[in-house]
């Protein structure tokens, strides 16, 4: 196991990949590390990935095949998986990133959400994938 225990944060494209059974979209390794996080109960997902599906799912640019709301809590009953909530601590760390952080709400939170709970992103964002090379968080590129 190459994560050592520690809470693998699945980015809201990961998650929603993997929810919709699209797991081949990611690299072998990240589905093993996925699939050990569940069984071992180290799998999560931010508020903020459920408003971001909620969000990309209204303006029409996803399809989940039923209601939003039947999705997500499909989706959040995946064995291992818990919901880590947005509080006060991750909302301020989220305005504060140290070096070079783009402005998109929802990477600031999912980065800030990550290095307050140790946890290791997955994700293909490179953006965020260039910003754990820099040291500043743990990631785990799909």
């Amino acid at each position: 196991m190459m994560l050592g225990g520690a809470l693998l944060l699945l980015d809201t494209h990961v998650w929603l990949w993997f929810a919709l059974g699209d797991a081949s979209r990611l690299a072998l390794p990240l589905r093993k590390e996925v699939e050990d996080a569940a069984l071992d109960g180290r799998l999560a997902v931010s508020a903020i990935s459920v408003w971001e599906i909620g969000m990309l799912e209204a303006k029409g640019r996803i399809v989940l095949g039923m209601p939003c709301e039947k999705w997500v809590e499909a989706a959040l009953s995946l064995p291992g998986l818990r919901t880590i909530g947005l509080d006060a601590d991750i909302a301020i760390a989220s305005s504060r990133l140290p070096g070079d952080f783009h402005g998109d709400p929802v990477d600031r939170i999912l980065a800030a959400t990550a290095r307050a709970r140790n946890a290791i992103l997955a994700t293909a964002d490179e953006r965020l994938v260039a910003y754990g090379k820099a040291g500043l968080m743990r990631v785990l590129p799909a």
